[in-house]
C-alpha cells in the first residue's frame, strides 16, 4: 500500500489509554482497535493511514506539519487539547487540509468546559459522541471529501 495516498489518524493525550480510561465514558475499545478500525476502513478505498498518539503538544504539530508532505487529510482527536490549544487550531489551518475532528464521546453532554473546540473552526467535519464508529465515520467522510476534491475518471 506504499503507492496509496495516505491519511493522518492523530490522537491526543491520555487516549493511550483507551479501554482501561474511564470505560463509562469511552468505553472497552483500545487505542489499538481505534487505529485497525480506521485502517480497515481507509484500505477499503485504498487510502493507507499513518497512525500517531502523543500526549505531548509540540509532537502532534510536528506531525501535522510533516502531514503536508505526505498525507492527503487528518482526522484528529486532539483530547483535553481541543479546548485548550490554539497551536494545534493554527497548524491545522496552515497545512490547508481537510480536517475531521473526531470525539468518542458527546463532549456537549459533559463539563461546560468541553463545550468549546478550537479544532472545530478549521475542521472540515466534526464527529461527536458516535464511540469509536465516530472514526469509521471521519475516515469515510474524509474519503468523501478528497473523492470531492480531486474526481477519480
Amino acid at each position: 500500500m506504499s503507492d496509496s495516498p495516505s491519511i493522518l489518524l492523530l490522537n491526543g493525550p491520555n487516549l493511550n489509554l483507551l479501554g482501561t480510561r474511564e470505560p463509562d465514558i469511552y468505553g472497552a475499545n483500545t487505542l489499538h482497535d481505534v487505529e485497525h478500525l480506521v485502517t480497515e476502513t481507509a484500505a477499503a478505498a485504498d487510502y493507507g493511514v499513518n497512525a500517531l498518539q502523543s500526549n505531548h503538544e509540540g509532537v502532534l504539530i510536528d506531525a501535522i506539519h510533516e502531514a503536508r508532505q505526505n498525507s492527503r487529510g487528518i482526522i484528529i482527536n486532539p483530547g483535553a487539547y481541543t479546548h485548550t490549544s490554539l497551536a494545534i487550531a493554527d497548524a491545522l489551518a496552515a497545512v490547508n487540509l481537510p480536517v475531521i475532528e473526531v470525539h468518542i464521546s458527546n463532549v456537549h453532554r459533559r463539563e461546560a468546559v468541553r463545550h468549546h473546540s478550537f479544532v472545530s473552526p478549521v475542521a472540515s467535519s466534526i464527529i461527536i459522541g458516535a464511540g469509536i464508529n465516530g472514526y469509521r465515520l471521519a475516515t469515510l467522510q474524509l474519503i468523501d471529501l478528497l473523492s470531492e476534491a480531486s474526481p477519480r475518471t
